[in-house]
């Protein structure tokens, strides 16, 4: 029985190949994609349990098929494999809905421990995406914008922006624990789940779009920073919006 289906898309041959060696004798069922344009065709045809995306492809780049990938499915979990050092590609990647990346050349053991994590959360999350992002109403407001849990839709006014099933889950994590400081590493706990193994510029990269999302005007808006710790959630009734 396949442990899941997983596209990857890496134009180097031999990194390639022993993917898809490393990944069918884990019994994951290991689809190749030679370029981004046929990773993004076989993603159109199929459903892929998790896709592990090269940055530095012939046709379309990691960066543009990730794109399309969100746009497609907010869901399916992504990990980017980056160039050693090139920590730039890994911030660009989390900012357009990577949700991990690793450094060329990886461990295998490290690689299947990533996957697995992944997986883990996604599963552990599935039976909560139905009602949106886990317990809790299928609207409500955070700050200036007003949730839409089931749609996966943050509105400020006129304006609407998608969310991603994780974003979803750190508003309903900060909406309950209002006016509290949350560490980074409560809230990679929390949201991505005790065995993640990425670190916290994940997060960073993630409450930053998060923050465009549910912020009207300019500033940080309902979530502060608490530099040195985490963030706090000053947007809920009561407690003071910043710069208000």
């Amino acid at each position: 029985m396949s442990s899941g289906r997983i596209l990857v898309a890496e134009d180097d041959r031999n990194i390639r190949e022993g993917l898809l060696d490393t990944l069918r004798s884990e019994g994951y069922e290991a689809v190749p994609a030679n370029d981004g344009n046929e990773a993004l065709a076989l993603f159109r045809q199929r459903k892929f349990d998790l896709v592990l995306l090269d940055i530095m492809m012939p046709g379309r780049d990691g960066f543009d098929v990730c794109r399309e990938l969100r746009a497609r499915d907010e869901q399916v979990p992504v990990i980017m494999l980056t160039a050693k050092g090139e920590e730039i590609d890994k911030v660009v990647g989390l900012r357009i809905g990577a949700d991990d990346y690793v450094t060329k050349p990886f461990g295998v053991r490290e690689l299947l421990a990533r996957i697995a994590a992944a997986l883990r959360r996604t599963r552990r999350t599935g039976a909560g995406k139905r009602g949106g992002g886990g317990q809790g109403p299928d609207r409500f407001r955070f700050g200036a914008a007003e949730i839409d849990a089931r749609r996966y839709k943050a509105r400020l006014g006129r304006k609407a922006h998608d969310l991603t099933d994780r974003e979803l889950r750190l508003l309903r994590y900060f909406q309950a624990h209002p006016g509290e400081v949350l560490s980074r590493d409560e809230l990679l706990n929390e949201i991505w789940g005790i065995d993640y193994y990425g670190t916290t510029r994940t997060l960073d990269q993630h409450i930053a779009r998060l923050r465009r999302k549910v912020t009207a005007g300019r500033g940080a808006g309902p979530i502060a920073t608490v530099h040195g710790v985490g963030y706090r959630y000053e947007g809920a009734p009561g407690l003071k919006e910043p710069g208000r």
